[in-house]
């Protein structure tokens, strides 16, 4: 049905629906880790902004970490700057850690920025540098093959991992009704700038506030076992099996091990979601279908189904 053809009997079931979990989340923080194709198609992009929005309107404080590793690798290929990578991570120079704060802490905090005003939102855009609220150390990465009797110690430059979140500015623009939108750039005391993942920086800042929820957006369907069904609900203490039996591995492991360090440091649930459905978000938050992988601790599970 098109906007002026859907029967209202459904909306309001919909709301309905919707209204214990917006008593039950009303005052609560939600962190959401934005990137993949949500950033991307403009469907997505639309829904999520206005997302945002209504969980703002309805009490909620959400407070977005995005990411921007297509829109860095678009702008170094322009510049014909060569993109490396190591383990995943993209080699940084001064010369790249300039681009990542054009685009990082520019072009796409903005963007979304815009878009969230655009929906009638009140957004502010921060990176970690504002306020020294993301303080950072470089990312040691080591390297070993099983000839080496110790391991490579690779320096990848302006790659950094989170050694500490300020909360203070963030909690003072929630309270005063905007929406920080946070690009993962940290500063160190010496105030050198750090590319952090995004997924890392959005559990750290969710550990910080104690949020409730971490929401992390992929490009699938969520976590699956073996036979590739998606597991909607574990506990810590089966995510770790699931590790240790190599059920979860390649570039699901990051995500995970930063959904579970966010759940044991404090959160009270993490999701991995599917940011390929609109309103994904919303969907998690609102109904008891969902669209991913539910982690909670033991105890809470039986206490948080949505």
């Amino acid at each position: 049905m098109t906007e002026t053809t859907r029967d209202p009997r459904l909306v309001v079931e919909v709301l309905s629906e919707a209204l214990p979990y917006i008593q039950r989340f009303s005052g609560k923080t939600v962190v959401v880790k934005y990137g993949g194709n949500a950033m991307t198609e403009d469907t997505l992009i639309d829904s999520f902004a206005r997302n945002m929005v209504l969980m703002k309107e309805v009490g909620i404080n959400p407070v977005v970490v995005h990411g921007g590793g297509p829109q860095i690798g678009d702008l170094l290929a322009k510049l014909q700057i060569e993109s490396r990578f190591v383990n995943g991570m993209r080699v940084t120079d001064s010369q790249t850690m300039d681009v990542v704060e054009m685009v990082l802490g520019g072009l796409v905090n903005k963007g979304i920025v815009n878009l969230i005003n655009q929906c009638g939102g009140k957004a502010i855009g921060l990176t970690g540098k504002d306020g020294a609220q993301i303080r950072a150390r470089q990312l040691k990465v080591e390297h070993k093959t099983p000839e080496m009797t110790a391991p490579e110690i690779i320096d990848i430059g302006h790659v950094g991992e989170v050694e500490h979140v300020s909360t203070d500015l963030i909690e003072m623009l929630a309270e005063r009704d905007f929406i920080p939108v946070i690009a993962p750039i940290g500063v160190d005391a010496k105030g050198h700038s750090y590319n952090i993942n995004a997924d890392l920086v959005a559990g750290k800042v969710a550990e910080a506030l104690g949020a409730e929820k971490l929401m992390l957006l992929t490009n699938v369907a969520g976590l699956m076992n073996a036979e590739g069904e998606v597991l909607t609900g574990l506990t810590t203490a089966q995510v770790d099996a699931l590790i240790a039996d190599g059920t979860i591995h390649g570039g699901m492991l990051p995500k995970i091990r930063c959904a579970l360090d966010a759940v044991k440091g404090g959160v009270r649930s993490a999701h991995i979601i599917d940011g390929r459905v609109p309103h994904a978000t919303l969907l998690e938050i609102f109904t008891n279908a969902g669209v991913g992988t539910l982690i909670t601790d033991a105890e809470q599970q039986g206490n948080d189904s949505a």
